[in-house]
């Protein structure tokens, strides 16, 4: 009997040992779910004064930047009408090299012209290149044949582009 009374008892105190232990890791669940219910319950999304400070602060960088990208796209247009003058400019000075006179207009760069020693060149220009958008229909190109003088002059974005 005694025998029997023992393997009782470490059959008991086994199934409390188990028993134990599914309790503590029961109670590790239950904490971490009450750990979650914690920092997620209580909070489901954000304030009116959260939403409303995050849309003030996109506006205030959106009036930032709104200006600057539009003057960076005059300063664009007012680089290439620049950058188009000076290619016109010295087009017209190769063919004035060339030819001995200067062109009397810029459609006189797209073509092949025959100087006076039977001398073949050109085309200087592949076409005339179109101003930025929103400048003036064309570039506009005056020359002094007798003093070897010419300007090429573009105007829009309020500013006037003139070579040389």
């Amino acid at each position: 009997m005694t025998f029997t009374r023992g393997i009782d008892r470490a059959l008991f105190s086994s199934q409390s040992d188990n028993a134990q232990t599914c309790a503590t890791i029961s109670k590790g669940a239950d904490m971490m779910m009450f750990r979650k219910r914690l920092t997620l319950g209580g909070q489901r999304g954000f304030t009116l004064i959260e939403l409303l400070i995050v849309v003030a602060i996109i506006g205030i960088l959106a009036a930032i930047a709104i200006p600057l990208y539009a003057n960076v796209q005059q300063r664009a247009r007012i680089a290439k009408a620049q950058a188009d003058s000076r290619a016109l400019a010295s087009a017209v000075s190769i063919y004035a090299a060339h030819m001995g006179v200067l062109p009397g207009s810029l459609d006189d760069l797209s073509g092949q012209v025959t100087n006076g020693q039977n001398q073949v060149a050109g085309p200087f220009m592949a076409r005339t290149p179109t101003p930025p958008a929103g400048w003036s229909g064309s570039y506009g190109y005056s020359a002094t044949t007798a003093s070897g003088v010419f300007s090429i002059t573009s105007t829009g974005d309020g500013t006037t582009v003139t070579l040389p």
